[in-house]
């Protein structure tokens, strides 16, 4: 009888130690997309792109009425003056052509930088929120990747997140 008691008590002792783990879920492209950062982020970019679009139309346009002049020059010229005009206009066309390219890839680059940047601080906040509220893990699910098939609407982080975040980006 002794001995059934003290099973009992050290098999309580064993389920009560035993502590719950405490699991939630984000939808990563809510959180994401409807982040005020990451909006500015894109707005700034859009602005960006549509000066460098104005830019590179302009470059162009200026540099079609250079080919119409030369090609006006160069029917009044001897055919080698015309063709070096023109091959001087080929290689301008080059330059400016690998010019634009390089300003597309850098300001490519410079929103690619400013979004991971966004995302990481995605990602230090749900880790904080996790740390702060007990939880043991926070799964990230979206529609392209559906890591949760199901979870609980109490266990749907997703607006709290995204209200945190926003709150700490509004300071």
């Amino acid at each position: 009888m002794k001995n059934i008691f003290y099973v009992i008590v050290l098999a309580l002792a064993f389920t009560s130690c035993q502590k719950q783990a405490k699991i939630g879920f984000v939808d990563n492209g809510t959180v994401i997309n409807d982040y005020q950062e990451k909006k500015d982020v894109e707005a700034k970019f859009q602005a960006k792109e549509e000066a460098f679009r104005k830019k590179a139309d302009s470059v162009g346009k200026e540099f079609q009425l250079e080919v119409q002049d030369a090609q006006i020059t160069a029917q009044k010229s001897s055919q080698a003056k015309a063709q070096e005009l023109m091959g001087g206009l080929q290689q301008k066309q080059q330059l400016l052509q690998q010019k634009m390219q390089m300003e597309q890839q850098q300001l490519q680059r410079d929103y690619q930088t400013e979004i991971d940047s966004v995302i990481s601080k995605v990602k230090k906040h749900v880790k904080e929120y996790g740390k702060n509220n007990g939880y043991t893990y926070i799964l990230g699910t979206s529609d392209a990747a559906a890591t949760v098939m199901y979870g609980a609407e109490d266990n749907d982080l997703t607006k709290v997140i995204l209200e945190g975040l926003n709150k700490e980006y509004k300071k």
